[in-house]
């Protein structure tokens, strides 16, 4: 496989989300310097980021939206196959700038305490997460998300 570090600046393109171990994910929209040259119908260029430090994860998931522009920092690997985005695993993360105004319509996110939970507009069931972005469950519906996070205390102790 072929690696690089490098850094890359480009916009946000959807909420990130919370990955298995305390991981983060998101698509990162990158256009060439040289964009001038290029045809008005080229298509962007998408590579798809994912980081584990504490740090990052809790900014992504907490500080972005999406249109934000961002300088990721970190090792870029070539996908596996043509048509298939680009990996980087992110090690450092600048906000270049933000968005004007939150893009967020028909899903909107919101903490109780510790959780954080995704409600979406096309159906009932709520994702539940920690602040830190671990995966506590999938409520049925607005009313079980209280249940969903007292089930989850008792069986952790009590820290989110």
């Amino acid at each position: 496989m072929d690696t690089k570090h490098c850094a890359l600046d480009g916009w946000v393109d959807a909420i990130p989300v919370p990955g298995p171990r305390d991981t983060v994910t998101f698509d990162l929209v990158v256009r060439p310097a040289d964009i001038d040259t290029l045809d008005d119908d080229a298509p962007d260029t998408v590579v798809t980021c994912t980081s584990g430090d504490p740090r990052i994860t809790h900014e992504l998931l907490n500080g972005i939206q999406p249109g934000d522009l961002l300088r990721a920092t970190g090792t870029l690997v070539q996908p596996p196959a043509p048509g298939e985005p680009a990996r980087l695993t992110v090690d450092a993360l600048e906000v270049l700038d933000t968005a004007l105004v939150p893009v967020l319509r028909e899903m909107v996110l919101d903490r109780y305490g510790d959780y954080v939970v995704i409600f979406d507009a096309d159906t009932d069931a709520v994702p539940v997460f920690t602040a830190h972005g671990t995966w506590v469950g999938l409520a049925d519906n607005p009313d079980a998300i209280a249940t969903l996070i007292d089930i989850h205390e008792r069986v952790n102790g009590g820290d989110a």
